[in-house]
């Protein structure tokens, strides 16, 4: 229920003016004032403001989009184990379709107390949703952090991966191979990653082959083995000998199209994936790929999340960190052809 200021005043016995000056926090009350206007606010059945409620044994929520894509379940060790570390005990989210949505985690979270709130690759990185969701959180006084998809808009750290990068970093490699028509396979381009690995694409084939015309080499598809599958086989019939994928799932669906086909990879066809997901190195063959700076972009985000919660806020900005190419088998020399 709102509160009246009447009926709180009345019961702490204190002016609707000290109320108001609680309700809002703002200094100048005794401690044991602040103290009597709260009891007095859980005793009439109010809500706390979010920023007054007590905190459910210093919980952080930690939201990922799901586990069956092993970079999310490895964001997500390495983020708890940091939190673990500082006396933080990590409540983990994981939305899958058709389940719990984000929203609804949310109201959970916050109706435990969290202490604030870490988003992996969440909504915010979906450009067609309202980041009014994230705007409200801060204004309510909720510490988050954002990794993987930056909105000018919402006042908190983002952390990112140089997707820009990865696109040259893959390419610079497969053009050194001699490859000339390569593709990309990538998911949905309303996901800020996304868009910016299309602009890196476009990019570094116009610096590294002078190629503008890059459209028919970009097929969207989704991020998983089964959309990997699709992109690849439509990049075979259009005559690309290499294709760079925009995660390890999507690289594997790519080398079963390959095979399919009657190809090898990577004699016939070279296949780069995105991530460096746990166990990557151990498939048939193991996959050349671009890792993503897991360990530091977790612990950038605690850290950050961290500063938030203790009242000296990050920088309001997005922390970008450098990927690196991983060569393994699923590249070589461009074929004849």
């Amino acid at each position: 229920m709102k509160a009246r200021l009447a009926d709180i005043a009345a019961h702490a016995d204190v002016s609707e003016a000290t109320v108001s000056r609680v309700l809002n926090g703002k200094p100048g009350v005794a401690d044991s004032t602040r103290e009597a206007v709260l009891t007095s606010l859980d005793v009439l059945g109010y809500d706390r403001p979010s920023r007054l409620r007590r905190k459910s044994a210093d919980l952080v929520g930690l939201i990922v989009p799901e586990l069956t894509n092993p970079i999310f379940p490895a964001f997500a060790q390495i983020i708890e184990t940091a939190l673990a570390r500082h006396q933080f005990t990590p409540v983990l989210c994981t939305q899958t379709p058709g389940g719990v949505h984000e929203d609804e985690y949310v109201q959970m979270l916050l109706d435990r107390g969290v202490a604030g709130i870490i988003y992996v690759s969440g909504q915010h990185a979906d450009v067609t949703t309202d980041p009014e969701r994230y705007t409200n959180l801060r204004e309510r006084g909720v510490p988050i952090v954002l990794v993987n998809g930056y909105h000018e808009g919402i006042d908190a750290p983002f952390i990112s991966n140089d997707d820009v990068a990865s696109m040259d970093l893959a390419l610079t490699h497969l053009v050194q191979l001699g490859h000339a028509r390569i593709g990309l396979a990538i998911g949905p381009d309303r996901y800020v990653p996304v868009i910016r690995k299309i602009a890196g694409f476009r990019a570094s084939m116009r610096n590294l082959l002078g190629r503008d015309d890059v459209d028919d080499l970009i097929e969207r598809t989704m991020f998983s083995v089964e959309g990997g599958d699709t992109a690849g086989a439509r990049l075979l019939e259009k005559g690309c000998t290499a294709v760079v994928c925009g995660s390890d799932l999507m690289a594997l669906g790519a080398i079963r199209a390959v095979r399919r086909a009657g190809l090898r990879v990577p004699d016939d066809f070279s296949v780069v994936g995105y991530d460096d997901s746990p166990l990557i190195a151990f498939t048939d063959p193991p996959l050349t790929t671009v890792r993503q700076s897991v360990q530091a972009m977790s612990e950038a985000a605690v850290h950050a999340l961290l500063d938030e919660i203790a009242g000296e806020a990050a920088p309001r900005a997005e922390y970008v960190f450098r990927p690196e190419l991983v060569v393994r088998a699923s590249t070589g020399a461009s074929p004849k052809r």
